[in-house]
């Protein structure tokens, strides 16, 4: 049964196809599942890319060098099933051990953080199960070829549908079943097929049927636990945890306020107070720019929110500068459905689901408000970042017009992320100023070829009606500070944004954790 099973070429091939798929899979779900704890910035990227290719080369020599040594097809088969069981267990193994990797490494390392805890997660949880994926197309080409008359033929006919498993591994989970089913599925499917074509293999031969029983049953159970997976397993008041092309995503609502958060489970994208006030967030701060610009003092105003999120801002404008075109950029189709479903997105808002830049580089519209507000922590859409970008938003900007970017990692160390964006910024408007937001990481920058945006803003805001408002102008007319550029300008050529991002991240963490590090430490 054995010999009429293996010189079946199509099950070889089968056997071959699925594997590179799987892999392929593996690498897509591994970033969905780090970023809510990690981000999906490029580094994240590099680090889990990496892994897997290095866990693939070594289980490349050990299956070459298994097969050469001792020709048992069992033992391949074996390791398909044991990779296909890890990586069933992968979503609801996998984020406990995210948690606690993350806090011990917190304690001990004082820099690079990101890229540490991303390797060292990486390691424990994907290198095993690619490894073993590793093995199987060197010990196919050991079972595929009795003679070298046709040995390159058969070689290349495997590695052909390895890539080609491989291109719809990429494709699948990206486009289909993580939007679909979300990632603990995806990862459940992808692991039930390599079961499979193992489990099939074994019955064929009649062995190995308790290991055949068992796999089956943990897969079982999990199927049964995937309606139930959360990524914030110690969050209760989670009203919507989905997963789309571009984002993992979780809306909380109580009593006072509706929170959206992407990709980082503590940060917060968006937010909406249910009685109607201002939050102290930063969106509050960025309402100065129409005020600069004069909105609240004349008609016919047009205001830009590239990155609208759930709709903070635009509903902040809509509601205190009525009659205000209101225009929004979200490249994220899901998190539009989410704006109008949970944050009441006003309906006079159009939305746009393009990304910011490339709505700009359409657009013949001129703005009197354009809102940068696409950086989170240091995932940073590096084409958001550069001159070239910021001299396109000058170009949409009326006379007089006004653009507000908010920076969400404040630093004082010198060359950070703020100190770039806002020498690139600088090298195109003449008047920039910043504002830290009190009580928060988050810094707005405010800028202008054509006006003293300090005064405008005094001037402005003196027509405001008395209230919430009007007292948040003048917080934010005492905290302006103007900003005086210098030669860090980043380019679409070179804007090393994640880099810099990491550095603020590693002082933000350094600085919240040296309390406890002196605590255990001493």
């Amino acid at each position: 049964m054995e010999s009429r099973l293996l010189r079946n070429k199509y099950f070889l091939y089968v056997t071959e196809f699925f594997s590179g798929m799987s892999v392929m899979a593996v690498e897509l779900g591994a970033s969905r599942l780090m970023a809510p704890y990690f981000s999906s910035s490029q580094i994240v990227w590099t680090v889990i890319i990496g892994v897997i290719m290095i866990a693939m080369a070594i289980g490349n020599v050990w299956g070459g060098r298994s097969a050469d040594k001792r020709h048992d097809p069992d033992r391949l088969y074996r390791r398909l099933l044991i990779a296909a069981i890890w990586i069933a267990l992968i979503p609801f193994l996998g984020r406990y051990l995210i948690a606690g990797i993350s806090l011990l490494l917190a304690v001990f390392i004082k820099s690079n953080f990101l890229v540490w805890a991303a390797l060292f997660t990486c390691l424990a949880i994907f290198a095993f199960p690619c490894v073993l994926l590793g093995t199987v197309t060197p010990s196919l080409v050991k079972f595929s070829v009795s003679n070298l008359d046709d040995n390159g033929k058969t070689v290349g006919e495997l590695g052909a549908l390895n890539t080609i498993g491989s291109i719809i591994g990429t494709f699948l989970p990206t486009f289909v079943t993580i939007p679909a089913v979300g990632t603990a599925a995806t990862f459940l499917i992808f692991s039930a097929v390599l079961a499979a074509i193992a489990v099939l293999y074994f019955v064929t031969v009649k062995r190995k049927r308790g290991l055949c029983v068992g796999a089956a049953a943990v897969l079982l159970i999990l199927a049964l636990l995937t309606p139930k997976f959360s990524f914030a397993f110690w969050e209760k008041d989670v009203t919507l945890e989905d997963e789309s092309i571009y984002n993992y995503l979780q809306v909380k609502d109580d009593e006072e306020q509706t929170i959206l958060s992407t990709n980082v489970l503590f940060g917060v994208q968006s937010i909406k107070t249910k009685n109607q006030e201002l939050t102290g967030m930063y969106y509050d701060y960025a309402l100065a720019a129409p005020v600069m610009a004069g909105v609240n003092t004349k008609k016919d105003n047009h205001v830009m929110i590239l990155g609208l999120g759930s709709g903070t801002y635009a509903d902040y404008c809509d509601r205190y500068f009525p009659g205000t075109k209101i225009q929004g950029a979200e490249i994220d189709e899901k998190i539009a459905e989410i704006a109008t479903d949970y944050f009441g997105l006003p309906d006079s808002v159009e939305v746009a689901v393009e990304d910011g830049r490339a709505y700009l580089t359409s657009s013949e519209d001129s703005y009197d408000v354009i809102m940068v507000d696409a950086y989170q922590d240091i995932t940073i859409p590096f084409q958001m970042s550069s001159v070239e970008f910021f001299s396109q938003v000058e170009t949409h900007l009326k006379d007089n017009g006004v653009m507000v970017v908010n920076m969400n990692m404040k630093s004082s160390s010198e060359d950070s992320i703020n100190d770039y964006l806002c020498d690139t910024i600088a090298s195109v408007f003449k008047y920039v100023y910043t504002v830290p937001v009190e009580g928060g990481t988050n810094m707005e920058v405010f800028a202008s070829n054509h006006m003293m945006l300090p005064q405008m803003l005094e001037k402005n805001a003196e027509k405001l009606p008395k209230g919430e408002l009007q007292n948040m102008m003048a917080a934010v007319s005492k905290g302006l500070v103007r900003y005086e550029g210098k030669d860090r300008i980043l380019t679409d050529d070179k804007a090393p944004v994640e880099l810099l991002g990491m550095k603020v991240l590693d002082e933000i963490i350094g600085e919240e954790l040296d309390y406890y590090r002196e605590l255990y430490l001493g």
